[in-house]
C-alpha cells in the first residue's frame, strides 16, 4: 500500500496501487517508495538483486571520453541488471584484476600508441611484469583512437591481447573506435553485456514521464556561440600568429571550470574544398549521401561533414581499393612502413588523390574515403568567476609550407580566416578531470606552459584570484621572442603587482643566440622549486607532448634528484608519487 502522504489525488491512488498489485514484491517495494517520494521526472531502474552478476568497467582517460563511456556502461549494465561499477586504471594495480570475475575495458590512445597519462604506470606494469593468472576472468575491450594515427587503438590493442595471454576469456570481439565512437561504443556494449550472459535481476522497471525536455547543448547539439572579441597577441615582427578569442555561452545551460576544454565544430576552407573537387575531377553539386543528415550536395558535404584534409594509412586503403593503384599498394604494403611515413608527412587527400586515382572519383567513391570532420579541443583560457558567461581560448594559426604548396591547420584558420566577429561558432564545454586546480586554496601552485600551453594557466590564476585565494602562485612561461610574443604581458604584470601571481620565470629562445627553454629555467630556479614542492605544491604542465612535456619531465626529475641529494631511480619514483596522488597533472597534445 502506499503511504498516506504519498501525493495522489484518491482515483490516481486506486490506480497506482492497482499497478503494484500486479508485481513481485521486491519490485512493488521499490516503487511505492519512489512515488511516495514524489515521482521524480524521469526514467528509473530497479536495482539489482543480491545474487546479479558483477561487472566492473576498467578506463583510462585522457581527455575524459574514455571515463565518460565508463560512466554510461554501468548506468546501462546497472539497467540491465548486473551490479556494476567503474574503477580507474590510475587507481588499481595489475594484481587487483585477480579480484574480478567479468571486466569490460575502455581505454584511449594518445600520440604515437601511447597510454593516457592517467594510466601510463598500469599500462607499463600491466605490459612489462609477470602479471596474475586471470583464468577466471572474462573481458572484452573497446579501444579509442584516431585513424589519423599511424599506432591507431594500439594501448586498447595491447592490453586485449594482454588479457587474453595471461589466461582471461575474451567474451566478445575487442572494438575500436575513431573520433566518433559513440555508436561503436553503443554497439559493442550491447553485444558484450548480452555476451555475460543474462543478469539475475531481470528486466528493467521504468516510470514514464511527460515532463517536457529542455534543449541540451552538447557533442550532438553544438552551442552557435557568438564571437565577442578577437585580438591577435603577436607583435608586428613576430613568425607567428596567436590570437586571443572571447565566445558568449549566454543562454547555453554549458558551464566549465579552469582546467576543461573547449570543442569547436569547424568547417573547411574553400580553397581546400576547391582542391579537392581538382583532384577528383568533380564539380562540387553531385549529390551524396552523408550519415546523419541525408542527400547533400558534394561541395556542401565537403565543406560541413567530412574530414577532407587528414591524410592516413586508413584513408589510402580505401583509396587503393577504389583506384587498384598498384604503386599505392606497393605503399601499403608492410615492409614499406618507412616510405609510408615519409609519403604521409605534409599531404593532404587531395595530393593522394591526384597521386594515385589521376583519373578522378566518382562523387559517391570520394565521400566513401571520408571520416567525419571532428571537432577540435581547446584548453580554456578563462576563469568562470572572471568571466561570466563567457569563454576565452589562446589558439596560434596553424600555416606551413610542404612540397612545395602552403598548408594549414583546419579549426585554427576557420576561427582567424573565415569567423568575424559577431559571427557564431558552433561549441560544446568538454570536461578535463584529469587537470584540476586543488581543492585547497592554501596549496601553492607550479606552472609550466609554453606559447598557448599557457591558456589553461590564465584560467587558473584568475580563478584563484576571483576566489581571493591566499595560496601561492608560480609560472613559467616560454615563447620565441620577448619584444612580440609575450602571451599576455600586462595581465601577468598585473598579477605579480596585485600579488596573484607569486612568481614568474620566462624564457625567450630567440634573444639570444643559445636558446633557452622552459626547462632551463626550472632547472636554474632548481633550489626553489623543490622546496615548493616539498611543501606540498601541485606541477602543471600544458603545451606540445613530442618535446616540450619529455623535457620538462627530465627537467623535473632532474631537480628532484640534485635538491633532494637521490639517486636518479629514487627521483623518478618520486615524481611517480606525484602523478599519483594527483600532484603532477599534464595537458599535452
Amino acid at each position: 500500500m502506499l503511504p498516506e502522504h504519498a501525493p495522489f489525488s484518491p482515483d490516481q491512488r486506486r490506480a497506482v496501487e492497482i499497478a503494484l498489485a500486479g508485481l513481485d514484491p521486491s519490485q512493488r517495494f521499490w516503487l511505492a517508495g519512489f512515488l511516495s517520494a514524489g515521482g521524480a521526472p524521469a526514467t528509473a531502474a530497479a536495482p539489482a538483486a543480491a545474487g546479479s552478476t558483477k561487472l566492473t568497467v576498467l578506463y583510462g582517460t585522457e581527455s575524459g571520453n574514455a571515463e565518460k563511456l565508463a560512466d554510461l556502461s554501468v548506468k546501462t549494465a546497472k539497467k540491465r541488471g548486473f551490479q556494476a561499477v567503474a574503477k580507474n586504471m590510475s587507481d588499481l594495480a595489475p594484481a587487483d584484476l585477480a579480484k574480478f570475475e567479468n571486466l569490460l575495458v575502455i581505454v584511449s590512445t594518445w600520440g604515437d600508441g601511447e597510454p593516457p597519462e592517467s594510466a601510463t604506470a598500469f599500462y607499463k606494469e600491466f605490459m612489462n611484469g609477470s602479471g596474475p593468472e586471470l583464468k577466471k576472468l572474462r573481458f572484452s575491450v573497446c579501444a579509442l583512437g584516431d585513424t589519423a594515427y599511424e599506432k591507431f587503438c594500439q594501448t586498447g590493442k595491447d592490453i586485449d591481447a594482454r588479457l587474453e595471454k595471461l589466461g582471461a576469456t575474451r567474451i566478445h570481439a575487442r572494438q575500436d573506435c575513431d573520433v566518433e565512437f559513440e555508436e561503436p561504443h553503443a554497439t559493442w556494449l550491447d553485444a558484450a553485456l548480452k555476451a555475460f550472459g543474462p543478469s539475475a535481476a531481470g528486466a528493467t522497471l521504468e516510470v514514464a514521464t511527460a515532463a517536457p525536455v529542455a534543449t541540451e547543448f552538447g557533442k550532438k547539439n553544438p552551442f552557435p556561440s557568438e564571437l565577442l572579441e578577437k585580438v591577435l597577441l603577436n607583435g608586428k615582427g613576430t613568425t607567428k600568429e596567436t590570437w586571443h578569442y572571447e565566445l558568449s555561452l549566454e543562454g547555453s545551460g554549458m558551464s566549465y571550470e579552469p582546467g576543461d576544454a573547449l570543442a569547436v565544430i569547424p568547417v573547411n576552407a574553400p580553397d581546400i574544398v576547391e582542391g579537392i573537387l581538382k583532384a577528383s575531377k568533380l564539380s562540387g553539386g553531385e549529390s551524396v549521401e552523408v550519415k546523419g543528415s541525408g542527400s547533400k550536395l558534394l561541395a556542401d558535404a565537403l565543406r560541413e561533414d567530412f574530414d577532407i584534409t587528414a591524410l592516413s594509412r586508413a584513408v589510402l586503403t580505401k583509396l587503393q581499393a577504389l583506384s587498384g593503384s598498384e604503386k599505392l599498394a606497393a605503399l601499403l604494403a608492410d615492409d614499406a612502413k618507412d616510405q609510408l611515413k615519409d609519403y604521409l608527412w605534409g599531404r593532404w587527400i587531395a595530393d593522394a588523390i591526384a597521386d594515385f586515382a589521376p583519373g578522378g572519383l566518382a562523387a559517391a567513391d570520394l565521400a566513401s574515403i571520408f571520416r567525419k570532420l571532428p571537432p577540435r579541443l581547446y584548453s580554456i583560457a578563462s576563469s568562470p568567476l572572471a568571466h561570466p558567461g563567457e569563454v576565452h581560448l589562446t589558439v596560434a594559426s596553424v600555416r606551413y609550407q610542404a612540397h612545395g604548396q602552403p598548408r594549414k591547420g583546419v579549426a585554427s584558420t576557420y576561427l582567424a580566416d573565415l569567423v568575424e566577429k559577431g559571427g557564431q561558432v558552433p561549441v560544446y564545454t568538454h570536461q578535463n578531470k584529469n587537470f584540476r586546480l586543488p581543492a585547497s586554496s592554501d596549496t601553492p601552485v607550479i606552472m609550466v606552459g609554453p606559447g598557448t600551453g599557457v591558456a589553461p594557466f590564465r584560467a587558473f590564476v584568475e580563478h584563484r584570484a576571483a576566489l581571493g585565494n591566499p595560496g601561492k602562485n608560480w609560472l613559467f612561461f616560454g615563447d620565441q621572442r620577448y619584444t612580440y610574443d609575450f602571451l599576455y604581458q600586462t595581465e601577468w604584470q598585473e598579477h605579480l603587482k596585485d600579488g596573484n601571481l607569486t612568481k614568474l620565470d620566462v624564457a625567450f629562445s630567440r634573444d639570444q643566440p643559445e636558446k633557452v627553454y622552459v626547462q632551463h629555467r626550472m632547472i636554474e630556479r632548481a633550489k626553489d622549486l623543490y622546496a615548493w614542492l616539498q611543501d606540498g605544491a601541485h606541477f602543471y604542465v600544458c603545451g606540445d607532448a613530442s618535446r616540450m612535456a619529455h623535457d620538462v619531465h627530465e627537467a623535473l626529475i632532474t631537480v628532484v634528484e640534485k635538491q633532494g641529494g637521490f639517486s636518479r631511480e629514487v627521483a623518478e619514483a618520486y615524481v611517480e608519487d606525484l602523478k599519483k596522488s594527483k600532484r603532477y597533472q599534464r595537458d599535452v597534445y
